[in-house]
């Protein structure tokens, strides 16, 4: 039996979440995704899960958002003892390598760039939907 994961994307650009959306939905995975537009949202988000025990088995953050950007969101996750143990990768156009070895120094479990044409989408998403399987056997 394949339990289904559970997958918080928190990105505040509209299309890149549509895109992703859209790529799970074509593979079938439509129901393991979450969006959250940025980082203040991805905790309230989370904060809410903790009572029913429902996390998600991965957080994806994009790097550059408002109001909380996904280092910041990073930190406060693996400093939170009841969110420390999900599993985050770093969603993000950003080729900067200082950026890419401070939010791997700070937790985050790989850093992904974002796609550029549509069967990178898909790679990238089968890779999101097989490491929650992966954790989760």
């Amino acid at each position: 039996m394949t339990i289904m994961p559970s997958i918080l994307l928190v990105d505040d650009d509209a299309e890149d979440r549509l895109i992703i959306k859209d790529t799970f939905e074509e593979l079938g995975y439509g129901t393991a995704i979450q969006f959250a537009g940025n980082g203040e949202e991805a905790i309230h988000y989370l904060e809410a899960c903790l009572p029913k025990k429902d996390l998600p088995s991965l957080v994806i953050l994009d790097l550059n958002m408002p109001k909380m950007n996904g280092t910041q969101t990073l930190r406060y996750l693996k400093a939170q003892p009841a969110l420390s143990n999900i599993p985050v990768i770093i969603f993000s156009t950003s080729l900067n390598p200082i950026e890419h070895d401070e939010c791997l120094s700070l937790g985050a479990h790989s850093y992904v760039i974002k796609p550029t044409s549509y069967l990178q989408a898909i790679e990238v998403v089968k890779h999101f939907y097989n490491l929650c399987q992966q954790m989760a056997n």
